[in-house]
Formats: structure tokens, sequence, C-alpha cells
């Protein structure tokens, strides 16, 4: 179950430390499961909209792979 200070959590992110997270998280983080999961991936979905394709790749490179 999720807890709403996880919720508020998820919701105060930025995109860009949304997807470090995504790329460099250990498997198992407690964000990707479960409900929480599906509302994590739902949010970056949403954020990843408001963004546009020049901007993703800015971030992507920041990040690194």
């Amino acid at each position: 179950m999720m807890t709403d200070e996880t919720k508020q959590n998820i919701d105060d992110m930025h995109y860009q430390s949304m997807l470090q997270l995504w790329r460099f998280a250990k498997s198992g983080h407690p964000y990707f499961i479960g409900e929480t999961g599906i509302y994590f991936t739902d949010s970056m979905k949403a954020k990843r909209k408001l963004i546009t394709d020049a901007q993703y790749t800015a971030i992507s490179k920041q990040i690194g792979w």
C-alpha cells in the first residue's frame, strides 16, 4: 500500500530525478513495486509528455548510461 508521503514524494520529483532513479536504482526499489510502481510509472509518463524531445535528450545525456 502506498503512503501519502510516498505519493507526495513522487509528485514532487522532477522528470530528471525520476529518470535517474529509473535507470540506476537497484532491483527491488520500493518505488517500482506494486501500487507505488504503477503510480511512479504513470507519473513519469505524464511528466515526460510535458517536455520536448530536445529537453528529454538533454536530460538523458546529463544523466548518462
